[in-house]
């Protein structure tokens, strides 16, 4: 997620200019022909790219609309993952009387954080990461999850035993609540619990399994793609009509115009087609990179941030040093 103050103009520009290029290439043609093959018949009534650039523009709004609830809803899983978390550290340190017990349930409740942000890094064939832009952006931050194995990442907080059980598990994340679990059930039935704490506690994993699974309908399930068709169809239709409806629009300034420009006014087609288009196609792009927000773009869900946070927090219940750093902004982008 960029949490900087925002992305810069020429950065804008160079992750979107091959949409620039494109809206060139489609303004460019056109007027040739018009000029200098004297294809008069290419001109369509300006009212036609009028009409559809209206209707593109409920479907780009309605796109984006969508996208960002998406997004919005995931940041609000990792919110109330965040919420939960520091009230199980809270409840572990109050409720349980035993050190190590407190220590097992904080160190596994982190393995669970951890195991589930790998999950939702995985990649699915509709997401977008694997695009040039995006590929290209990449440079500039990097993604925990795709540098360290999970094995690797999980050993700091499991014993061997149960990480070797993880590591070979289908189902991680569940696993691991699901251990939580009978450890509470362990250690009510040893009396080291009331019954009244195992219940809170119980409901704090019981919010924690919501939460995941809040979290996997987002990611398992993409955004509709009859939808996602719908508005890619309409906005290159739209930029590849828009320089043929403009360009009688563009020559009747040829009367009004004196000077070098006087005969040529129709080569500004170029240009305003240019820049219309790639408003569409830059909004089409912006959509598309926020549609999945676990894929590992720029705009992704701050989950390794929010993981290490709450590590740090849960190491100061328990009274022990961190060694989870703060990440690193670059470019104003954190995951």
């Amino acid at each position: 997620m960029h949490l900087g103050k925002s992305y810069s103009i020429p950065e804008f520009t160079f992750w979107s200019r091959r949409k620039i290029y494109a809206a060139l290439a489609c303004g460019t043609l056109p007027v040739i022909l018009y000029q200098f093959f004297e294809v008069k018949w290419l001109s369509i009534p300006t009212a036609v790219a009028v009409l559809l650039g209206t209707a593109t523009s409920f479907i780009v709004g309605f796109r984006n609309v969508q996208t960002y609830t998406r997004a919005q809803d995931a940041l609000q899983v990792w919110t109330e993952i965040l919420n939960g978390s520091r009230c199980l550290g809270v409840m572990s340190r109050d409720f349980l009387a035993h050190p190590a017990a407190r220590r097992e349930l904080m160190l596994r409740h982190c393995a669970w954080l951890t195991a589930l942000r790998y999950q939702l890094r995985v990649p699915k064939i509709w997401e977008n990461a694997g695009k040039v832009s995006n590929v290209e952006y990449q440079q500039y931050y990097s993604i925990p999850e795709w540098e360290v194995p999970l094995d690797k990442a999980l050993a700091k907080y499991l014993q061997p035993e149960e990480l070797a059980s993880i590591v070979n598990a289908d189902h991680k994340t569940s696993r691991l609540l699901g251990n939580q679990s009978a450890t509470l059930k362990r250690l009510l039935d040893a009396g080291e619990i009331s019954s009244s704490f195992y219940m809170e506690l119980g409901g704090s994993i019981r919010g924690f399994f919501n939460q995941q699974g809040r979290a996997e309908r987002i990611k398992d399930y993409p955004y509709p793609r009859q939808y996602a068709i719908v508005n890619k169809i309409f906005v290159r239709t739209f930029c590849l009509l828009l320089p043929f409806g403009i360009l009688t629009e563009f020559e009747k300034l040829n009367a009004s115009v004196s000077g070098f420009m006087h005969g040529h006014m129709i080569w500004l087609v170029i240009p305003f087609s240019a820049m219309i288009s790639w408003m569409y196609l830059a909004l089409e792009q912006v959509g598309e990179s926020t549609e999945n927000p676990f894929e590992g773009n720029a705009n992704d869900v701050p989950m390794a941030q929010i993981c290490r946070r709450i590590e740090r927090e849960l190491m100061d219940v328990l009274g022990e040093p961190c060694d989870a750093p703060e990440p690193e902004a670059a470019r104003g982008v954190v995951l």
